[in-house]
């Protein structure tokens, strides 16, 4: 019989499994950049180590974010998955800057390799290593929508990208002497590291800032609304990502005539509506009768 997993528990678990097979990596790369003195080999060992400290921020990160709304924190923890992608996108572009100056020096001062043999294996079981964490990761990015756990996997696409880079330079290496092709994979590796730190800092600063979710999104939820019975018009529609579940506020226009208890039970079938859109969703509708002229936030926004 199948065993249904929670979200929580896939992330946690997740998260566990992403720092065991990192530190196994980095271990690997480290001794074969040690074996044979590749910086693009170095380059990927760091960005193993990066990926090491990210999954440790990650599992911090999804530990805080599964609490249950407190006192203190009513609208819940889950921000805490994006603070964890932003922790982790600086450091992927600290590492990506330095090497990125090493792998330069290098370029200008290039030095023989050793054992390159043995610098492809380790680079070839890495990257099946690497692509089997990302496959695990869609699963549950899929499944739960998790933040944290979409920048850790983050990381390991570009370990398979970077993997892919430091097979090449080796094997240019080995085959045709080019010396310089080393220092060369490692600087494009440095650069593609601080283009993913990049987009990895845009997408958690989106939830930590509050943006709007997709005009799509906001369409559905009008749609969605609009569709109860009862329901004249919506206007005032405000959203935002929490992280572990997005957060949703409207105004709902109805008749006037209508008795408290009719308005209220209005109000919370918009809000189911609303509720069956999202996989997680904290709905909040407020009844106002429809034609009422007041200051609204569509007008000011305007």
């Amino acid at each position: 019989m199948a065993v249904a997993y929670s979200s929580k528990e896939l992330t946690r678990a997740a998260s566990m499994i992403s720092l065991g097979v990192a530190l196994i990596l980095v271990g690997v790369k480290f001794w074969g950049w040690y074996a044979t003195g590749s910086i693009s080999l170095l380059t990927s060992a760091a960005d193993g180590f990066v990926d090491v400290l990210a999954s440790l921020v990650t599992l911090i990160g999804v530990r805080y974010a599964i609490r249950p709304a407190d006192q203190g924190h009513r609208y819940g923890h889950g921000k805490a998955e994006a603070v964890a992608a932003f922790v982790q996108a600086l450091l992927l572009a600290g590492v990506g800057i330095i090497l990125g100056i090493k792998s330069a020096e290098r370029a200008f001062n290039p030095e023989p390799l050793e054992q390159l043999g043995l610098g492809i294996w380790v680079i070839i079981i890495s990257s099946f290593a690497a692509m089997g964490l990302v496959m695990m990761q869609s699963y549950v990015v899929k499944r739960t929508g998790s933040t944290a756990i979409a920048a850790d996997r983050a990381h390991y696409v570009t370990d398979v990208a970077v993997n892919i880079a430091v097979l090449c330079a080796l094997v240019l290496h080995k085959l045709f002497g080019w010396v310089r092709a080393d220092a060369l994979g490692a600087i494009a590796i440095s650069i593609y590291m601080l283009w993913n730190a990049r987009g990895m800092a845009l997408n958690a600063l989106t939830q930590l800032l509050d943006r709007e979710l997709s005009t799509r999104d906001r369409e559905r939820i009008r749609d969605a609304v609009l569709s109860c019975e009862g329901v004249q018009g919506v206007h005032d529609i405000r959203t935002r990502n929490g992280g572990d579940r997005v957060f949703v506020e409207f105004h709902v226009e109805v008749e006037g005539s209508l008795s408290v208890d009719i308005g209220h039970d209005i109000g919370d079938a918009a809000e189911a509506a609303v509720r069956r859109i999202f996989q997680a969703a904290d709905v909040t509708a407020h009844l106002e009768p429809a034609g009422i002229v007041d200051e609204r936030l569509d007008d000011l926004i305007k």
